[in-house]
Parts: C-alpha cells; sequence; structure tokens
C-alpha cells in the first residue's frame, strides 16, 4: 500500500513540476500581446450617434428577452 501511494505521490510530484517548466517555456517564446485599451471617442471611429443608440437599443432588448 505503501509502495503504491509512493508511486502515485511522485508521480504527482512530477506532473507538477512538468506543467510549471512547460508554463515557463510558453511565457519565455510566446508572450501575451498586450491589447491596445485605450478608450477612444466613437466620433474618432466614424460612426454616428444613432448607429450607437440603435446597438445599445437592440443590446438593451435582447438582454431584457433573454435573463
Amino acid at each position: 500500500m505503501f509502495v503504491g501511494m509512493g508511486i502515485v505521490f511522485l508521480f504527482l510530484t512530477m506532473l507538477v513540476i512538468v506543467i510549471n517548466m512547460m508554463s515557463s517555456l510558453v511565457q519565455r517564446f510566446f508572450p501575451e500581446v498586450q491589447a491596445n485599451t485605450v478608450n477612444v471617442p466613437a466620433a474618432a471611429i466614424g460612426t454616428d450617434k444613432q448607429t450607437i443608440a440603435a446597438i445599445t437599443a437592440a443590446v438593451h432588448q435582447y438582454r431584457s428577452k433573454h435573463k
């Protein structure tokens, strides 16, 4: 019983170590790209206020029907 528990403990320990190593390798070679989260006014994008109002009304209507 102790041998079996030891093997399971050893396997789980190795699994944690391998997952941490893979995580560090992925973060090193494939860094996460930061998105530009600057708030741009709608006028700068070229969207008029009527379009924004229509989209807002549609989202509100959808959310009120699908609660």
